[in-house]
């Protein structure tokens, strides 16, 4: 299935975004890139987060992922919109339960402490893992906003 990614990153994630991007052209995704376009000049996260919390909100894409340096700061701006569920992960399983029993929205990798290989897999966890549901999990979610 064919989804819509909308994507954003810092200076210090614009190559673990470039990379993943490719990914998920590989995986037949189509995307919509927010920023930044280049690591040469120091840009600031809360832009690239609002940017794609704003269009994930307006049920532009399906799906969104932010990338910083530790991933911290950009998950912290994106998660301030209501509806907005940004999970940082650092392995698969963090990925596949943030969707599990979180019904994640945005998957929020740190370019800096992941390595790429496993930031490509749980790219693939992310987006194939359904939210559970369930009364539990999703009187939860509905708490959150």
């Amino acid at each position: 299935m064919s989804l819509k990614i909308i994507c954003g990153a810092d200076h210090a994630g614009f190559a673990l975004k470039e990379l993943l991007k490719l990914k998920l052209i590989e995986m037949g995704h189509e995307i919509i890139d927010c920023g930044t376009h280049s690591a040469e000049e120091a840009v600031d996260y809360p832009d690239y987060a609002f940017k794609v919390a704003e269009l994930l909100k307006k049920d532009t894409g399906d799906f969104g992922l932010l990338i910083c340096g530790s991933g911290i700061g950009i998950s912290i701006a994106a998660n301030r919109f209501p509806g907005i569920r940004a999970a940082l992960c650092h392995d698969v399983t963090s990925a596949r339960l943030a969707r599990v029993h979180n019904d994640a929205n945005i998957l929020v990798l740190g370019e800096r402490l992941i390595g790429s290989y496993t930031a490509e897999e749980c790219l693939e966890v992310f987006l194939s893992t359904p939210f559970k549901g369930g009364e539990r999990h999703q009187r939860r979610v509905e708490k959150l906003g």
